[in-house]
């Protein structure tokens, strides 16, 4: 990814060219790939590197030792991940990091302090306000999903899901980041049961999908 790219980002928004450069200096940048499957982080990991995906996405996940999966968020290009923990480098880590397709990820060293890194410089300052705007940002999404789950009914849980992303979009016609057993995971449910259910859904005139492609139907009021 350019700097012209990395520009575009929340990770880097309102920083020059150079403050870009002498950032990914400073923060000891490291590019690596990564295979689709394979896991950057495992819980109980500790770290002081966070990633931002350069291309491909990656999911945060809990796997418990029975092999059942949550997945918590979908960290797509762009997006940062781990950087909580980078902060926090002797907090083991609770989560799973997994890549979903073969990636490109940019890792660099958290910037705290006692690395001889100067808090006055404008770099500085800014990339650590872009992390807590990150990390506060990630809190919602993860307030949200407490949303999303807490319907007892799995039609309830999708008309959740769905209505948040359709309102975040700003449209009725959208693509979800998740396959379906991955959005069974998010929503915590099985996987057969939630096909069952969008069949019915869909049968029902509350939408048309196809794959990870929703076109709703019944209005946003219809479906809360």
């Amino acid at each position: 990814m350019m700097i012209t790219e990395l520009k575009e980002t929340a990770l880097f928004r309102g920083m020059s060219d150079d403050e870009i450069e002498t950032a990914l200096s400073s923060l000891r940048a490291r590019e690596k790939r990564f295979l689709k499957g394979s896991f950057i982080f495992h819980a109980g990991d500790t770290t002081s590197r966070f990633g931002i995906v350069l291309d491909g996405s990656v999911t945060i996940e809990t796997n418990d030792i029975w092999g059942n999966r949550t997945i918590l968020s979908h960290i797509g290009a762009g997006q940062v991940f781990a950087e909580t923990y980078a902060l926090l480098s002797n907090e083991p880590m609770l989560v799973d990091v997994k890549v979903n397709q073969n990636s490109r990820i940019l890792f660099l060293h958290a910037p705290v302090q006692d690395a001889g890194l100067n808090p006055q410089k404008l770099w500085m300052s800014r990339i650590t306000f872009n992390l807590l705007v990150i990390s506060s940002y990630k809190n919602f999404q993860l307030s949200r999903r407490s949303f999303h789950t807490s319907p007892k009914t799995i039609r309830g849980r999708v008309m959740s899901y769905l209505s948040s992303v359709s309102l975040h979009s700003g449209n009725k016609e959208f693509d979800i980041p998740f396959d379906r057993q991955a959005l069974a995971d998010y929503l915590n449910v099985e996987r057969t049961a939630l096909s069952k259910e969008l069949g019915k859904m869909q049968k029902d005139g509350y939408f048309t999908v196809h794959k990870n492609h929703f076109t709703i139907h019944s209005s946003i009021e219809q479906m809360i």
